[in-house]
């Protein structure tokens, strides 16, 4: 099993999404501002690209599930190991609780798509709406946008979670800026206050470079409530040429219950 030490960092802190913020995250009963979600995914995918290199970042599976807080300045052990050709990623707090667990695969078939048909139902009307119960309308399509994947975002996302993996410095792209966009992609749509991320499926079927520019469509699968939470799932897909590069179950408690 091998051991990946980080300090974690809260780089959200004056972002739209108060749960990143100390008064409103004390409020839901948290020690203080909660440090993104897609920020610990970062800090996850490290020994998998370490030992695995590009070839994790163009074909593999990662699931995350994020299970506790983790804090503005803590650090974060980062445990892995390999497992009959799944690996097992965790994080723990410095008190030894777990906080977030990922399992990777590098199968020899990705799953199927699907679902790609949704992506082409009558749009959400191009404009930003306080997210709720009822704005929530399943199967109703994002409208696309493009994006540069540029140098200068690249290693911004990247010095986020402190990584100084090699590979970075060559255009691969980090998985802490593609999960982002899947956050990106919801707020694109809505006014989200107070949220929190729970859970992604990310899916990389092409390795994708500084320089790309990609088409992001996304349709949002489910909504459910579980204990007074509010819950969304969104399917997001990452497009370059006409091929999807990446696709991602994205998870997220759009009413946190107080």
């Amino acid at each position: 099993m091998s051991e990946y030490r980080v300090t974690a960092r809260n780089y959200s802190e004056s972002s739209e999404n108060r749960i990143h913020s100390d008064e409103i995250a004390k409020k839901y009963g948290f020690r203080g501002a909660l440090v993104p979600g897609v920020a610990v995914y970062g800090h996850l995918t490290y020994p998998l690209v370490e030992r695995l290199g590009a070839d994790w970042l163009a074909h593999s599976t990662a699931n995350i599930r994020l299970l506790k807080p983790t804090y503005d300045g803590e650090e974060v052990i980062v445990r892995c190991h390999e497992d009959n050709g799944q690996y097992h990623v965790t994080s723990h707090s410095p008190v030894g609780e777990l906080t977030a667990e990922l399992t990777s695969t590098m199968p020899a078939t990705l799953p199927a798509l699907e679902n790609v048909s949704l992506l082409e139902n009558e749009y959400k009307l191009p404009e930003r709406v306080e997210i709720s119960w009822n704005t929530v309308v399943p199967k109703q399509a994002f409208p696309p946008w493009e994006f540069e994947l540029s140098s200068a975002e690249n290693q911004r996302y990247t010095s986020e979670v402190s990584d100084n993996l090699e590979l970075y410095k060559n255009k691969a792209i980090h998985p802490h800026l593609l999960l982002s966009l899947a956050n990106t992609a919801l707020t694109n749509e809505y006014f989200m206050p107070t949220w929190i991320h729970a859970s992604s499926n990310t899916r990389h079927r092409q390795q994708l470079f500084e320089g790309d520019s990609i088409v992001i469509k996304s349709v949002p699968l489910d909504k459910w409530e579980r204990k007074g939470h509010e819950f969304i799932r969104l399917w997001v897909t990452y497009w370059r040429n006409g091929e999807i590069t990446t696709d991602i179950l994205h998870t997220a408690i759009y009413k946190v219950a107080v």
